[in-house]
C-alpha cells in the first residue's frame, strides 16, 4: 500500500461542522499557515470548502512520525491527516472562520506534495500586480475570494439551466468552426488544411444557427455558448467569452422580456440570496440618451440631464444661442455638493469632456446667497433663477452645462455623470437596479465606410411601422431590439428577428449589399426563409459580466477562470505565440511581418 493510498479523504473541511465531537475524520488540502510552539504545532488546513485548525500534539495522540512531518510543513504543502474532531477551549474560539469552534487533533499525517514559496499570499485582499496573478493563475484561483467567484459562476449557470429546462427549452450545441460574415466585429479566422486558401471563422455568436433552429421547429433553444471577437479590448471585454444564448418562436417581445425577468429573479435569489423586484423599468433608447447620455444608464443614482434650451435661448450668451440655432442641445447636469469646487477642479472636468469631443462646460455654483458663474454677465437674475429651479439644484450644488450637437453633448455629459458618481460614491455596490432599454436605431451611418451599418446585427426586425422606411429613410428606422441593463452595464441584448425574405433583402440593400453580394454571404439563410419561418426572437446574456457584477469583481477577468489581459495575451500559457514553419506549410500559409517604423530622425 502506497503512502498516498494510506489516507483517503472522508470529509471536506466544511463537513467537519456536522461531525460529532470525538469522531474520526480524514482531511486533505493545503497548508494555509503553520504555528510552532515547540511541543505543539498548529496548522490551518485549507480546501475548497474552508479552513480548519489542525493540532499536532504528541501528548494528545499524534504519532511520532506525524510530529516529524509537522516540523517539515510549510505554506501550500499538500497534506492528508487523520484525526479527531474536538471542541476548542472557550478562549481559543476563532469567530473569523466557520469552523472556529472546533479543531482536529491529528493522529497521523502524510505529505502528499511539497511546494515552493508562492509569489503572493494565498489569501483575500492581496495587493499584487494583476500581471503576476495572471502569470500564476492556478495559484490565484486558490485564493478564497477567487474560489467564491468560480462557485458563483457555477451557481448562476446552474440556475439558468434549471429555469430554462422548466420552461420547456432545449439545450443545443452549434458549430465553433463556421463561416466568416462581413458585419459586426472582426472574426478570428482558422485556416483549412484540406481546402488551401480557405478559412473557417470562430463564432462571434450563434446568431444565424439559432435562427435556423427556429426554422427547424425547435421553438425554444438555449446554449451556454463560447463566443469570439477579434476587437480592441477594454476592461469589460475579452476576446473569448461566455454567453447564455436564447431563442424562441411564437413569443412576443413583451412576453420574452417578462420570462427573462423571471429567470434573472430566480438566478439572483438562488445564486446569491438577493431578491430582485419585477417588472423591470422600460425606457426607449431616445429617452435614455436624452436623460442620461447613455444607452446603459446606471439608475442607482439620479443626476438626470435637464433641458434648459428654452431658458438660455433668450439670454445674451452667444455660444448657447448659436448651438440652439444650429439644432443642437443645451443640457444641464447637477453635481450635488460640489459648489465649492476650485477653478482647477472645474478645469479638470472640462478637460475630461474634451476627450469626448465637447469643447467646454459652463458652470453655475449654487450658494446660500445666490448662484455664481463665470457666464453670469450674459444672464439676468431671473434667468439664473429659472435655471436653478429647472435643475432643482440646492445650495452647495454645482450645475454643469453642455451645449453642442446631440451626438457630442449627450455622450460627453453621460461620461461626466458616471465619473462624478464614482468620485462622490453615489452607487451602492449592494443595490441592483435593472432596466430594459428598447427601440434602438436599427442602422447607423459609418462616415468612413460611406454606408449604413447595423447597430445590433443585420437580422434584427424593424418596428413594423418603420419597415417601409428601410427603402426610403434607413437612418430613421427603429429596431425591435432590447438590452437588459444592470448598474450601468449591458448584461443582455436581444431582438425580434427578421423572418421574411423580402424584409431581409431590404435590410441587406440598406447596408449597401448588392443582391449578388447578399446571396453570396447569406444565400443559405435567404433560401431557408422560403420554407415557412416562424416569427421568432431571442436574447443573449453576458455570463462573465453578470458574475462580475453579482460578485463585486473589480474587472471582467475576476469572473473568468483563465482570462486574457487587456492586450489579449494569456500570460500563463504565453499565447498567442509563433508556430513552427512546418505547421504553416501544412496550412499553406506564409507569415508577413509588419514593417518596423523608422524614426523620423533616421535617414
Amino acid at each position: 500500500m502506497t503512502q498516498a493510498q494510506h489516507l483517503v479523504r472522508t470529509h471536506s473541511v466544511a463537513a467537519t461542522l456536522s461531525v460529532q465531537t470525538g469522531e474520526e475524520v480524514i482531511l486533505a488540502g493545503w497548508v494555509q499557515r503553520r504555528r510552532d510552539f515547540g511541543s505543539v504545532v498548529f496548522v490551518d488546513l485549507r480546501d475548497r470548502s474552508g479552513i480548519v485548525q489542525l493540532v499536532f500534539d504528541a501528548g494528545r495522540g499524534t504519532s511520532t512520525e506525524s510530529m516529524v512531518i509537522a516540523d517539515k510543513l510549510r505554506n501550500e504543502y499538500v497534506v492528508a491527516v487523520r484525526g479527531q474532531v474536538v471542541d476548542r477551549d472557550e478562549d481559543a474560539i476563532n469567530p473569523k472562520i466557520a469552523t472556529g469552534k472546533i479543531e482536529v487533533v491529528v493522529t497521523d499525517a502524510v505529505i502528499e506534495n511539497t511546494a515552493k514559496n508562492p509569489p503572493f499570499y494565498i489569501q483575500d485582499g492581496i495587493e499584487v500586480d494583476e500581471s503576476v496573478r495572471l502569470r500564476y493563475r492556478y495559484l490565484d484561483l486558490r485564493r478564497p475570494e477567487m474560489q467564491r467567484m468560480m462557485m458563483l459562476r457555477h451557481q448562476i449557470i446552474k440556475a439558468c439551466r434549471a429555469y430554462l429546462d422548466n420552461q420547456g427549452f432545449v439545450e443545443m450545441e452549434t458549430p465553433i468552426l463556421t463561416k466568416s460574415t462581413p458585419e459586426g466585429a472582426r472574426d478570428y479566422l482558422v485556416p483549412s488544411r484540406v481546402q488551401p486558401g480557405e478559412f473557417y471563422a470562430l463564432p462571434q455568436s450563434p446568431q444565424i444557427f439559432k435562427q435556423l433552429l427556429m426554422l427547424a421547429g425547435m421553438e425554444k433553444y438555449y446554449q451556454v455558448a463560447r463566443c469570439f471577437r477579434d476587437e480592441d479590448l477594454r476592461a469589460d471585454r475579452q476576446p473569448e467569452f461566455t454567453q447564455l444564448d436564447i431563442e424562441t418562436s411564437f413569443m412576443t417581445q413583451e412576453a420574452l422580456q417578462t420570462m427573462m425577468e423571471e429567470m434573472i429573479q430566480k438566478v439572483f435569489l438562488e445564486a446569491a440570496g438577493i431578491h430582485v423586484e419585477t417588472p423591470f423599468q422600460r425606457m426607449p433608447y431616445e429617452q435614455a440618451m436624452n436623460l442620461y447620455g447613455s444607452d446603459k444608464p446606471d439608475l442607482r443614482y439620479d443626476m438626470a440631464f435637464v433641458d434648459i434650451a428654452d431658458i438660455v435661448e433668450h439670454s445674451e450668451f452667444k455660444v448657447f444661442k448659436d448651438v440652439i440655432a444650429a439644432g443642437g442641445v443645451v443640457k444641464a447636469l447637477v453635481a450635488p455638493g460640489l459648489a465649492n469646487y476650485s477653478r482647477k477642479q472645474v478645469d479638470d472636468l472640462v478637460s475630461f469632456v474634451r476627450a469626448y469631443g465637447l469643447r467646454g462646460l459652463a458652470n453655475i455654483a449654487v450658494h446660500e446667497d445666490g448662484p455664481k458663474s463665470p457666464i453670469s454677465k450674459f444672464f439676468t437674475e431671473e434667468q439664473f433663477a429659472q435655471i436653478v429651479s429647472a435643475c432643482q439644484a440646492k445650495a452647495g450644488d454645482l450645475i454643469l452645462i453642455a451645449a453642442a450637437e446631440p451626438k457630442v453633448a449627450l455622450p460627453a455629459l453621460g461620461a461626466l455623470r458616471v465619473k462624478l458618481a464614482q468620485e462622490l460614491e453615489l452607487a451602492d455596490p449592494n443595490v441592483f437596479k435593472f432596466l430594459w432599454v428598447t427601440d434602438f436605431p436599427l442602422l447607423g451611418y459609418d462616415e468612413e465606410a460611406g454606408r449604413y451599418v447595423a447597430e445590433h446585427h443585420p437580422f434584427t426586425m424593424p418596428l413594423w411601422e418603420d419597415v417601409e422606411r428601410l427603402r426610403t429613410a434607413p437612418g430613421e428606422v427603429r429596431a425591435q431590439a432590447y438590452d437588459m441593463v444592470l448598474n450601468g452595464f449591458e448584461i443582455g441584448g436581444g431582438s425580434m428577428r427578421i423572418y421574411r425574405r423580402d424584409i431581409q433583402e431590404d435590410m441587406f440593400a440598406a447596408l449597401g449589399f448588392s443582391p449578388e453580394e447578399a446571396y453570396d454571404k447569406f444565400g443559405f439563410l435567404l433560401d431557408a426563409f422560403e420554407y415557412g419561418t416562424p416569427p421568432h426572437g431571442g436574447i443573449a446574456f453576458g455570463i462573465d459580466r453578470i458574475i462580475m457584477l453579482l460578485g463585486n469583481g473589480k474587472s471582467l477577468r475576476d469572473s473568468i477562470a483563465f482570462p486574457k489581459t487587456a492586450s489579449g495575451t494569456d500570460l500563463m500559457m504565453d499565447a498567442p505565440s509563433e508556430v513552427a514553419d512546418a505547421q504553416l506549410q501544412l496550412l499553406h500559409l506564409q507569415v508577413k511581418q509588419p514593417q518596423k517604423k523608422v524614426p523620423s530622425n533616421v535617414k
